[in-house]
This record gives structure tokens, C-alpha cells and sequence, in this order.
């Protein structure tokens, strides 16, 4: 079992700048994908951006160029910086982790929003 605790949304201009954390509650080394989804009202949850446990990135192509996800062992903690932020990045961003067996877990969530 791996608990996901996400933090850091909250109201921004457009234009701004928010970072998401999400602690998990086991170390990173037991896990094989992490990644951040979204899900905006009356819309699919959608990949942003995922890391492999090699630190390979892979983001949605609305996010390439604007948000950087990362990871620190130490902390086992996840990271989503949301830069040049427009109103269509509102919506709910949720962590996802992935261990061996393909066992996925998620986050309870936090919500963005981007004023116009």
C-alpha cells in the first residue's frame, strides 16, 4: 500500500507560476513510474507529465515547455512546477504512483485554478 498526499494548489493569475508536491508514504525506490494527472470538470483524467524510476520524463503536450516534474529520494517527495499558467490548466491534480506487479495508487488530489 502507498499513500499519496498531494499540496501546493490553490488560486493563481493567469500567467503565474504554482508548485505541486505530493509525499508518498514509502521510498522511492520501491517505486517503479510516478506521475501527476488532471482532471477538469466534465472532462477524462488526463496524463501531465510521469518519471520513471530512471528519471526518464514524459509530458502531455499542453504541459511540454511550462511544467517540470521531478522527484527527491530523500524526501520521497514529487514535484509538478506549473509555470506560464493558463485558465484551460484548471482542475483537480492528482499523484500517481506504480510498483511492481502493476499496482497503482493515487492521491486524494488538490485543486488548481487559473483566473483569466
Amino acid at each position: 500500500q502507498v499513500q499519496l498526499v498531494e499540496s501546493g494548489g490553490g488560486l493563481v493569475q493567469a500567467g503565474g507560476s504554482l508548485r505541486l508536491s505530493c509525499a508518498a508514504s514509502v521510498s522511492f525506490f520501491s517505486i517503479r513510474a510516478l506521475g501527476w494527472y488532471r482532471q477538469a470538470p466534465g472532462k477524462q483524467r488526463e496524463l501531465v507529465a510521469a518519471i520513471a524510476s530512471g528519471g526518464s520524463t514524459n509530458y502531455a503536450d499542453s504541459a511540454k515547455g511550462r511544467f517540470t516534474i521531478s522527484k527527491d529520494y530523500a524526501r520521497n517527495t514529487l514535484y509538478l512546477q506549473m509555470n506560464s499558467l493558463k485558465p484551460e490548466d484548471t482542475a483537480v491534480y492528482y499523484c500517481n504512483a506504480e510498483i511492481p506487479g502493476n499496482y497503482r495508487f493515487w492521491g486524494q488530489g488538490t485543486q488548481v485554478t487559473v483566473s483569466s
